[in-house]
């Protein structure tokens, strides 16, 4: 509801914005939805690692996990989606939890 009413006031607001900057908020909104997007696939990722972990899944099965969510999160990196040191963070953390 509050994002209903913040959308309205930028269409209110946007007769007296340049091109540029209307252009500039789609193109944020549209990169913001693909932020979010990815975001959530890697979480989907991390939380199935962190099951196969619980259950004491094969070592086999938690290197592919992990091996995916590797490639992920340098994807990540690489769109600007992480910043490097979060994706490094993230990535130890986890090779530290399939190890013990």
């Amino acid at each position: 509801m509050a994002e209903d009413k913040k959308a309205e006031a930028k269409k209110k607001e946007g007769a007296k914005r340049k091109p540029s900057a209307l252009k500039r908020d789609q193109q944020s909104e549209k990169k913001r939805l693909r932020n979010k997007s990815y975001r959530a696939s890697v979480l989907t990722a991390v939380r199935s690692l962190e099951s196969s972990i619980n259950q004491k899944e094969s070592a086999e099965t938690l290197k592919t996990k992990l091996n995916a969510i590797y490639s992920l999160m340098d994807k990540g990196v690489k769109h600007g989606v992480y910043k490097a040191q979060k994706a490094a963070r993230t990535k130890s953390r986890l090779t530290a939890r399939c190890a013990k």
